[in-house]
């Protein structure tokens, strides 16, 4: 169902129209000068905690090959064959060389856990086999303020003014999970749970309030509950675990899409409310503008974390993200915005160009090669952005 203020982000259209370019300024002949990637890592095991416990079932939960939360075999093939793709894509752009390029022309940095670096590492090997990349990321137990700005405190964030934020945007917790009650019902059907009434999740109140510690905020309640099994079942199907296995027989590709608006319903708290939106993506949208803004920096930034990160650009960049398969905001293994800075080779002038890269879950499925591509429009701007406006405009949606 739509969702309070979904037309506000859809395409960025409704917000801020941005001039379009005059025939007399349109860029006549474009070259990429630099790309940054914001990535959200690939196939992994479920989470500690995804299903939550006193979730009820008909039958076992299938079995995984890796321990939670790590990154599959399955998966890691995945993210080599879409970097891959992505090599060819700069290659033909002339960003890459054919062989191998000069140090520094790629730079990978991924957050802390386990599964972000290993996602990095397999990107690596992909984009540039056999060059010697090797992704950089903190030292274990460190917070990123890149990708974890909360925990990190790198950001005056106010608890108390992000729930009623969130409360805003939503229409209430309560008023959310009632737009996904067909979903959530859907979701007990696949579950199979036993016949009561009461439904296959616990029955916790819905609720958003601050952290204990006040530098975050804790959701309980239908969404919290049922946005991580859906992300489950979905992993089942593009790790290509056996159709028995994928919701119990129960879960086709069409259910799964269904579903999947559970999972992207928890973005709806955590990161596409505009406040959480400026807090979320404070850090890294500026380092985001501080590499394309850097004359000796990297020609591809690869920024390797999570699906929400990757929701809160989106967010602020005020655009919406849909590809063939999932459900809309709903950041697939490997999904990414791809930020490309332009150069006019007659004016000089420079331009930004988003779009939103994934593999649709049968191609994850069966780890295939072909790539999706979609172009995005921050909001404020035309699809091809001057430089100078874009980094006017992110930099005014960023908290301090």
């Amino acid at each position: 169902m739509a969702r309070p203020l979904l037309a506000l982000f859809a395409g960025g259209a409704m917000l801020l129209p941005g001039p379009a370019l005059s025939a007399s300024s349109r860029p006549k002949g474009l070259a990429v000068e630099r790309v940054v990637i914001v990535m959200r890592h690939g196939i992994r095991a479920p989470l500690g905690g995804e299903v939550p416990d006193g979730t009820r079932t008909a039958a076992p939960w299938p079995r995984w090959p890796v321990e939670e939360s790590r990154l599959t075999p399955h998966g890691i093939r995945a993210l080599e064959t879409i970097a891959a793709a992505d090599r060819r894509r700069f290659v033909a752009q002339r960003v890459l060389p054919r062989n191998c390029a000069a140090a520094g022309t790629i730079r990978i940095r991924t957050n802390v856990s386990d599964r972000t670096i290993a996602s990095g590492e397999a990107y690596a090997r992909g984009i540039a086999p056999g060059c010697g990349v090797a992704p950089e990321h903190l030292k274990a137990g460190a917070i990123d303020p890149i990708f974890e700005p909360l925990r990190a405190r790198a950001t005056r964030f106010d608890a108390n003014e992000a729930v009623a934020a969130i409360e805003r945007f939503t229409g209430g917790m309560a008023a959310l999970a009632s737009r996904h009650a067909a979903a959530i019902a859907l979701l007990d059907r696949v579950l199979g749970c036993a016949p009561r009434n009461t439904g296959c999740t616990p029955a916790l109140p819905a609720q958003v309030r601050p952290a204990p510690d006040g530098h975050g905020i804790e959701l309980q309640g239908p969404i919290r509950d049922t946005s991580g099994i859906a992300q489950v079942l979905l992993l089942q199907y593009v790790e290509g675990l056996p159709p028995r296995d994928i919701g119990w027989g129960r879960a086709d590709p069409a259910t799964l899409t269904r579903l999947g608006a559970l999972h992207a319903a928890l973005f709806d708290v955590f990161t596409r409310a505009p406040y959480m939106a400026s807090h979320q993506a404070a850090i890294l949208g500026r380092h985001v503008l501080e590499t394309l803004a850097d004359p000796a920096g990297p020609r591809i930034e690869v920024l390797m974390g999570h699906d929400t990160n990757v929701t809160a650009l989106a967010a602020a960049l005020r655009t919406s993200l849909y590809a063939p398969g999932y459900a809309m905001d709903d950041v697939p293994p490997g999904g990414a915005i791809l930020i490309e800075q332009l150069r006019d080779r007659e004016s000089g002038r420079r331009y930004v160009r988003l779009s939103y890269r994934t593999q649709s879950p049968q191609v994850l499925r069966r780890g295939g090669a072909a790539v999706s591509i979609s172009g995005l429009k921050m909001a404020g701007c035309a699809r091809l952005c001057p430089a100078d406006r874009f980094a006017r405009i992110l930099r005014s949606r960023l908290a301090d």
